[in-house]
């Protein structure tokens, strides 16, 4: 394996929904529409979110997120209007514990 790139993917019951929730999460719309039901947004050249319109399996999902400023994105995340009880300090870093609004988790550090 010479290149990796990981995408991680949220599956989600509504995708009109969920693409205003990740809009504001990354702060840009997606970056590409593969197929129907899928949208991509990238992070940098080796990373990504897959979000899947998978009704039933809607709220499993999951991804960790490192970010250089963590208050910055807290802030910006709030004014955009996606709620968080704020950033919390872990025992190596601090996190930022999102939730989608079918119940995925992203978790941004720093």
């Amino acid at each position: 394996m010479d290149t990796i790139r990981l995408l991680s993917n949220h599956r989600v019951a509504d995708l009109a929904r969920a693409e205003d929730w990740y809009t504001a999460l990354v702060g840009h719309g997606p970056d590409a529409r593969p197929m129907e039901g899928l949208l991509e947004y990238h992070l940098g050249d080796a990373a990504g979110i897959q979000v899947w319109l998978e009704p039933d399996a809607a709220g499993r999902s999951g991804c960790t997120i490192s970010v250089t400023d963590l208050d910055a994105a807290a802030a910006r995340l709030t004014a955009a209007g996606i709620g968080h009880e704020g950033v919390e300090q872990a025992t190596s870093v601090r996190i930022l514990r999102l939730t989608d609004p079918d119940g995925n988790r992203v978790v941004l550090m720093d």
